[in-house]
């Protein structure tokens, strides 16, 4: 965790403030659930990856409004003195729950749930929404880039493309949690303790008066980490030749050939690869890196390994970074359920629309996944009211909240339950240790092994269902009937 993290408090949109002032002002104290969960899985995949836990957690820990932010908000001349006074003092109190980063996830279910006073649960509406909707994006995009790859390595580089300082720190460190053994952002290197790789650029050969000086050069500099771009001029005709001279230099001169090879940039890289192997090969360096870079994303990837190509690291930059097929997440964050103040109990919320996606689910909800316990693979996952108790000892039937004639029955003593969110915050206070984004890096490949080969296919993938609870699902179907007889009598 940064331990110069920044007040962000007022990383927030107006609207946010000017309800704040709207519950200050009607002395509104009641406690309510917010949940964040997004519609619709990124990529036309049928998962994404849950990141950013551990910037949402600094944020609530440096919310605070500071001098110069009250002295800010007075002179936009919406504000009243009380109110600010107010700010001044302004602490979270609540409780948050979230999915842990890593976390294999599915559109509908809580990724956060916020249970706090309602003006306080609306200020950090925006924050969180920015935090993890792009950090879950680009895990989600690495995490296909990295399957795509099977088992090669994947270097992010995508710093110079990514929309700002911010989205190329925030997104290496997703990128490392979905799978990148590295990434060239030195920054992101230092901050999260993760590996920085890096070869050298086009200007360093032409800055030399020939290609294999520029080489040579580069080789007594870094023997060790020892990869030669090689398409400056001509990849099969200077490049590669020039790069296997060199090798065969520091081999003669005895220096241990430990990580070393080449990197094409440009060009068909199928059929460049696969000609560079067979020079390479004939030299005796058939162990010789091969790394592609070019504009790469997981469709490229998977094309060129159906190709035969002969490449075994690439160097994904730009639509890894911002994610350029699908460049939002989408998450929302909608108010699921009021406290009673007399009883304790929470009263649900439901959200209506014409479009029935829009809809939202009520109440204080949590999460459950079901396992089969003779594959280690995911069933299903089960959103239900937090209050449900279940036994997977007991046969439990499912199925799914729009077309509920699909139904399937798990018998008990065949799977395993895990209860997703787990408590972040308590009382304002943090109860939760985030782990380091290398140890997050394999959680996030143990999680992806949970899935089905057919839901991790890039054309048609089957979807993992997302089921409510019967519990759940009556709830919903009472306050959806509920409303439709207001409007009904409205009308």
């Amino acid at each position: 965790m940064r331990k110069d993290a920044e007040n962000l408090t007022l990383l927030t949109d107006l609207y946010e403030l000017t309800m704040m002032q709207g519950y200050f002002n009607q002395s509104t104290k009641q406690t309510v659930v917010f949940d964040m969960f997004y519609r619709n899985n990124p990529c036309g995949g049928s998962f994404a990856i849950c990141a950013g836990l551990e910037q949402l957690i600094e944020y609530i820990e440096n919310l605070k409004f500071e001098e110069k932010d009250i002295a800010y908000l007075r002179s936009l001349n919406l504000f009243e003195e009380d109110f600010l006074d107010y700010l001044a003092n302004f602490r979270f109190t609540g409780d948050i729950y979230a999915i842990p980063e890593g976390t294999v996830i599915f559109p509908r279910e809580p990724m956060v749930k916020v249970v706090a006073p309602i003006i306080e649960a609306q200020l950090v509406e925006t924050a969180i929404l920015t935090i993890i909707n792009h950090q879950s994006l680009i895990a989600t995009k690495a995490a296909r880039v990295c399957y795509a790859a099977k088992g090669d390595g994947v270097m992010e580089f995508g710093l110079r493309r990514a929309q700002g300082p911010d989205a190329g720190i925030y997104g290496a460190r997703a990128a490392m949690i979905g799978g990148c053994i590295g990434t060239s952002n030195v920054l992101t290197g230092q901050m999260f303790n993760v590996p920085v790789l890096g070869t050298h650029a086009h200007s360093w050969i032409m800055s030399f008066a020939d290609e294999y000086t520029a080489f040579k050069t580069y080789a007594h500099l870094y023997p060790n980490a020892c990869i030669l771009l090689v398409d400056t001029y001509d990849v099969l005709k200077s490049g590669v030749p020039n790069a296997i001279r060199v090798f065969e230099e520091m081999r003669q001169e005895g220096i241990p050939l430990k990580r070393y090879g080449i990197r094409i940039d440009s060009g068909d890289l199928a059929y460049l690869s696969k000609e560079a192997y067979k020079m390479l090969a004939a030299a005796g360096f058939d162990d010789a890196v091969i790394s592609a870079s070019s504009d790469l994303d997981e469709h490229l990837i998977a094309s060129l390994k159906a190709q035969d190509a002969r490449i075994n690291s690439w160097g994904v930059g730009t639509r890894l970074i911002t994610s350029d097929d699908n460049p939002a997440f989408g998450g929302v964050y909608k108010l699921a359920a009021v406290k009673d103040p007399q009883t304790g109990a929470f009263i649900p919320k439901i959200k209506l629309s014409e479009n029935t996606e829009k809809v939202t689910n009520p109440g204080n909800k949590t999460v459950y996944r079901l396992y089969s316990k003779s594959t280690g693979k995911i069933k299903a996952d089960l959103i239900c009211l937090a209050d449900e108790k279940h036994n997977p000892e007991e046969t439990m039937v499912i199925f799914d909240p729009i077309d509920t004639w699909k139904k399937t029955k798990v018998l008990g003593g065949t799977y395993e339950m895990r209860e997703l969110l787990v408590p972040v915050i308590s009382q304002g206070k943090t109860v939760y240790t985030s782990p380091s984004v290398m140890e997050l890096r394999e959680i996030c490949a143990r999680e992806q092994a949970t899935l089905w080969d057919e839901s991790r296919r890039f054309a048609n993938p089957q979807k993992v269902y997302v089921d409510l609870s019967q519990k759940l699902y009556d709830m919903k179907m009472s306050l959806m009937e509920e409303m439709s007889e207001r409007r009904m009598e409205e009308i």
